[in-house]
This record gives C-alpha cells, structure tokens and sequence, in this order.
C-alpha cells in the first residue's frame, strides 16, 4: 500500500465527513488501512498525514480519541483488580477485538506519565475510586527513584479497616499499594508527614498511641487522634 493511496483515502473520507478529516480509528475501520500500513513507513504520527493531505489534524478528534484509549484501559483494570502489565494488554488486545493494542499505549507516554492521566480520568468520573487507589499507586510506585524522593522518607497514616498503621516510607504512594495487595480490606493513605528526623518522629507517634497499639504498627484510633496526626504537615 503506497504513500499515494493513503492520501488520497484520507482525503476522500474527509470529503465525505463534511471536509474534516477522520481521527486514527475511524479511517483505519471506514478503509481497512491499517496504523500498521502507515506508521514508521511514510509517518511517525497520523496528524503528520492529514497535513500532507492537506487538513489541519482533528485536535478534538485525537483528544476524544484518548478518552476511548483510557476509558478501555479502565475497564481493563477493573477487570483485573490490579494495574496491568503488559502481557494482560496483550491478552485483552487479543481476546477482545477493537481493544487497542500494547504499542499504543506506549506512543501515550511513559508508564508514570500515562498512570497519571488515568488518575486525573477516575478522579472526574464517579464510581472509580478503586481504579484511583490502583492507578496513583501505579504512578508513584512507576517514577523514577528520585522523582519518588528516594532520599526523603515521609511519616504516613495508612488505614485499612478500623484500623491505622504508622510508619515511615519514601513513597507512601507505593506502601499503600503493597500493604493493599497483602491485606482483605481497602488500604488508603490519610496522611503524611513531612520531617528530617524520620525514625524520630516515627517513634513519637508510636508512643503517643501506645494505649492503642493492636500490634506492630498498627492502632485502634478514634476522630481525635487522626485530626491529631492531620495538623502537622512537617514535624
């Protein structure tokens, strides 16, 4: 399939979607040209060939076009019950038709980056409060060490249940996700605290709720103690 064929569909498919051109997905499904036809041979992006065509690229297309991409990413973790890794995106591009394959997630963006845009999606639609506690696990935990603050530990307030645990990390974020796939119950961070004496500040609390202690690290708090905990911001 040539250069010239493409452009000229491209074209042709415009004139018939009133003089706007088609966003990625419906051409390849209204022609049967494949990103694989184009891509890497004739252009590295699809806006790059409806300029050749002719067109201003479909800025709006594209947009919603992403909302679809995470809108099924979504679903998928939802699925799952967990962030998937690769070989589950492959598995779902091959079980589920339309699904979009693996690389196209990947042209989205680095692996933090694109967690982090599926945080801002759950954060504005209703409903997807666990896909948020997976996916901004997925975005700390995916950073590189010293953007994660790998340098810097935090004295954080986790619960899950009735109960808290206090401890000190340097990616609460990532903690949060590892206790969550141990324990029965939800996991979310309450708080942090940001400090330079860690282990000190860490044992502080931990004597304060002594009274409270239901081993290890963890506490039977009541309203008074979190708000307690929650004022300080640095200790």
């Amino acid at each position: 399939m040539d250069r010239t064929y493409i452009l000229g569909e491209i074209k042709r498919t415009a004139d018939a979607n009133k003089g706007t051109p088609l966003g990625k997905r419906k051409f390849e499904t209204e022609t049967g040209i494949k990103e694989a036809d184009w891509f890497g041979k004739y252009w590295s992006k699809w806006g790059d060939a409806v300029k050749e065509a002719g067109f201003l690229p479909n800025q709006l297309q594209r947009a919603y076009e992403d909302d679809i991409l995470i809108a099924k990413f979504v679903d998928l973790i939802k699925d799952l019950g967990k962030y998937p890794a690769r070989s589950d995106v492959r598995m779902r591009a091959h079980t589920h038709p339309g699904f979009p394959a693996a690389e196209t997630f990947k042209r989205r963006g680095s692996k933090a980056r694109f967690a982090e845009r599926l945080v801002g999606y759950c954060r504005s639609h209703p409903g997807l409060e666990e896909v948020l506690r997976i996916c901004e696990a997925e975005a700390v935990r995916s950073k590189p060490a010293m953007e994660r603050g790998s340098d810097r530990e935090d004295v954080y307030l986790i619960k899950s249940g009735r109960f808290y645990k206090i401890g000190r990390s340097n990616a609460p974020g990532r903690r949060e996700w590892e206790l969550g796939i141990k324990l029965p119950e939800k996991v979310h961070t309450i708080h942090t605290i940001r400090t330079d004496d860690p282990p000190g500040i860490e044992a502080y609390w931990h004597l304060r709720f002594k009274d409270k202690r239901r081993g290890g690290e963890w506490f039977d708090l009541d309203s008074r103690d979190v708000s307690a905990f929650k004022r300080r911001k640095f200790q």
